[in-house]
């Protein structure tokens, strides 16, 4: 869901507007802790697993001398893709497979995007990196990824995120000499501005990066598209019209056909690529709408294609020889993304790692694969946000078991829909499997970290339903998220009307989750920013007493409420709460904000300029804090130190509406209109809630003589502004409008 977004103290021109509108939010800080070693893999043996040996294949190059490229597909999931027999039409990542190796068998060990990705870059469990959700971790960076193996061998690295779950504050930048995540912001008010951008705009950025190489490189770039909401772009919107997933999936392989054909030629040293999902979609599959809650073969099962090109290997041209896709080598061995590294290593003729517990996937090659080798998953979303019980399990062979209160066994080999669950019918092989995820416990991390309510608030722009919960001492059936997957559907339907803009829609339906479940953090949360949002401020504080009052002792809900108090004036109250939500070493930075707007706003300035510093300190670029010390510079008619702290911010951030505007001001107390114009139009343009810029902009036009400019800004002051913070401004401008119209004025 889109967020409540960071209040700043909105510099205006004369007149001002009554009240504050909605700022930016900004990175947070993080602790970490380093991850133990790596936990024992079941011994061979304990459990039977056919051996199915792989199609003849093509033979790797092994040599150092070669780049490699990771193109990582984001909510793909395997049987999306068309040499897996999907429906997406797949041209260029078939013509990948048909050139090297497929892997029918391949299992992520997390059903969210963070987790997964740090699994695939470190080639480490969950339980070993310590990251088990999108929000509240960062990988320590003492933990070596492939990018710091690679660059202590002389490789350049680059890699090139495409959405807010991979930002750098997560810790997936260790070895890389780039780390390109310039996806766009979230100032965007109400046009829910999603923090990712599309697979042409990062396969460009990884190109221009490539080209410029002279030496051996690797590149991991990231593909977010296929992630909901689905909103292919032409013309696979049309071509999908009936199931917009597998349009985004099509258009995906579309810019990977781009990528490649930008690879050098077979004349130069070549290319190891592997191309593989993070994790699936359920699309409904076992009721589940998206991924995070399961961890069924929907979600769990991913495409993985590993591929040489270039060297004494075919090359890859943007314009293959007519005629069908040859038939790919298909490696029916069940396999892991922690054998990515090892196979990585392998090609390169590097030594194995013997931190690892993965293997290489080009052994079976040459030698039988493992009969013991255990593919750990969790999905542990609803259990850290809802308080629901953890889902964890393996997968040896074909069994696959989900340890939950209620537990299930499945023979994916008789049954890969999961329809017969032989939890209580066939005790020995779940009794081998519970000990083999036993093992899993022994030694196991957790580096989760402070909550980051910027995260939080962009994660939801995504519609990943974020919250936080305690644990429990046990759970029961009652927990179990298969009891409660109705529930997870409602949140869902809620946060598509939200996305959707409809959100008084939605209200009511998690007033109906709070009438049965009055004790679920993350229903409040969301309905108080739904409130907030609409421009009801009373209705948000209240839902976040209510919270308070049902017995849900949340520090989250408190600095929400906090910061809610302040931003509509209670600061008496706020200051208190806020004081709480800041006192440890590493505090809220949405707290901190709210703080020191709070005591600007209670004449304490010395007070709130020290509290926008603390936040420099902690986070020096931090744009809203720029942003404050700008507004309270002009309060002071320090005009040059104003501009300073605004021409930073927006070096900071160049989607900065606030900025703008308060470049405005300056513009327009220095005496130059024209530029105020001009940079107030930019703000509307990046941040059409920007009320401040809004209202500033449509006054200076008409000041100017120039009505017909004006009275389009006027009219969305007045329809779109919140009367609960611009009551009287919106009288004015309705006034203005009403004399432009009796004057004929247009």
């Amino acid at each position: 869901m889109s967020k409540h977004k960071r209040r700043a103290l909105r510099p205006a021109a004369t007149p001002a507007p009554a009240a504050a509108a909605a700022g930016r939010g900004q990175q947070h800080r993080w602790v970490f802790w380093a991850a133990a070693a790596g936990v024992a893999v079941l011994a061979a043996g304990i459990v039977a697993v056919r051996v199915l040996r792989p199609a003849p294949g093509p033979a790797f190059e092994r040599r150092l001398d070669q780049n490699v490229l990771l193109i990582t597909l984001d909510t793909v999931r395997a049987d999306a893709v068309g040499s897996y027999g999907g429906r997406a039409r797949t041209p260029n990542l078939d013509r990948l497979a048909a050139l090297g190796l497929r892997f029918d068998a391949a299992h992520a060990h997390a059903v969210t995007t963070l987790p997964a990705h740090a699994s695939i870059l470190t080639g480490l469990n969950p339980p070993e990196h310590g990251i088990h959700d999108n929000n509240g971790y960062r990988l320590a960076p003492a933990i070596p990824t492939l990018a710091s193996r690679l660059k202590a061998k002389g490789f350049a690295t680059g890699a090139f995120v495409a959405a807010f779950p991979l930002d750098s504050r997560f810790g997936l930048t260790t070895g890389f000499d780039l780390y390109d995540d310039h996806y766009p912001g979230t100032s965007g008010g109400r046009e829910f501005i999603l923090p990712e951008r599309r697979g042409d705009a990062v396969v460009a950025a990884a190109r221009a990066w490539i080209g410029a190489q002279r030496g051996r490189w690797f590149a991991w770039v990231h593909l977010f598209d296929p992630h909901a909401p689905y909103t292919p772009p032409p013309p696979f919107d049309r071509e999908y019209a009936d199931s917009p997933y597998h349009g985004e999936v099509a258009y995906m392989d579309s810019v990977i056909g781009t990528l490649l054909a930008s690879l050098p030629s077979s004349a130069g040293r070549p290319t190891v690529v592997v191309a593989t999902g993070d994790h699936g979609e359920a699309l409904g599959d076992h009721g589940e709408m998206t991924h995070g809650l399961f961890a069924y073969e929907s979600t769990l099962r991913i495409p993985l294609i590993v591929a040489q090109l270039g060297g004494n290997a075919p090359g890859w041209t943007a314009a293959p020889a007519p005629g069908p896709v040859m038939a790919p080598h298909v490696v029916a061995d069940p396999v892991r993304h922690i054998d990515i590294i090892p196979t990585v290593l392998d090609v390169l003729q590097l030594p194995a790692a013997a931190d690892l517990p993965g293997m290489s996937l080009i052994q079976p090659l040459r030698a039988p694969p493992d009969a013991g080798r255990v593919s750990y998953f969790e999905a542990l979303t609803a259990s850290l946000n809802r308080g629901w019980a953890p889902l964890r399990g393996v997968v040896v062979g074909r069994d696959k078991y989900i340890d939950l209160p209620l537990p299930e066994l499945y023979d994916l080999g008789a049954d890969p829909g999961e329809r017969d669950n032989l939890a209580g019918r066939s005790t020995a092989r779940r009794t081998a499997l519970e000990q083999a995820l036993d093992r899993f416990s022994r030694g196991a991390v957790d580096s989760r970290q402070v909550s980051d309510p910027e995260a939080t608030e962009r994660l939801r722009a995504l519609g990943y339903v974020t919250g936080s919960a305690s644990p429990k001492a046990s759970y029961t059936e009652a927990d179990d998220p298969k009891r409660l997957v109705e529930l997870d559907q409602a949140i869902h339907r809620a946060v598509d009307l939200y996305q959707r803009g409809r959100a008084r829609d939605a209200m009511p339906i998690y007033e109906e989750i709070l009438a049965a479940h009055p004790k679920m953090e993350v229903a409040y949360a969301h309905l108080a920013m739904l409130q907030w949002d609409i421009g009801n401020p009373g209705a948000a504080v209240s839902t976040l007493r209510r919270a308070l009052a049902a017995g849900i002792d949340s520090q989250a809900i408190r600095t929400k409420l906090g910061i809610y108090l302040a931003e509509s004036g209670n600061v008496a109250e706020a200051v208190p709460l806020l004081r709480a939500s800041v006192s440890g070493e590493f505090p809220d930075l949405d707290a901190l904000n709210a703080l020191g707007i709070s005591l600007a706003r209670s004449g304490r300035t010395e007070e709130a300029v020290a509290t926008f510093r603390r936040i420099l300190a902690l986070s020096p670029s931090d744009a809203m804090a720029l942003e404050n010390l700008g507004s309270i510079a002009l309060e002071r008619g320090s005009l040059n130190e104003a501009r300073d702290y605004f021409t930073r911010a927006l070096a900071s951030d160049p989607a900065s509406a606030q900025a703008h505007n308060g470049l405005g001001v300056v513009a327009m107390k220095s005496g130059d209109r024209r530029a105020a114009i001009d940079h107030w139009r930019q703000s509307v343009a990046r941040d059409p809630g920007n009320f401040y810029a809004l209202y500033n902009v449509a006054i200076a036009l008409v000041d100017e003589g120039q009505p017909a400019a004006a009275r389009p800004y006027l009219e969305r002051f007045a329809q779109t502004a919140p009367p609960a913070f611009y009551a009287a401004d919106i009288r004015r401008v309705r006034g203005i409008l009403a004399q432009m119209s009796r004057a004929g004025g247009r």
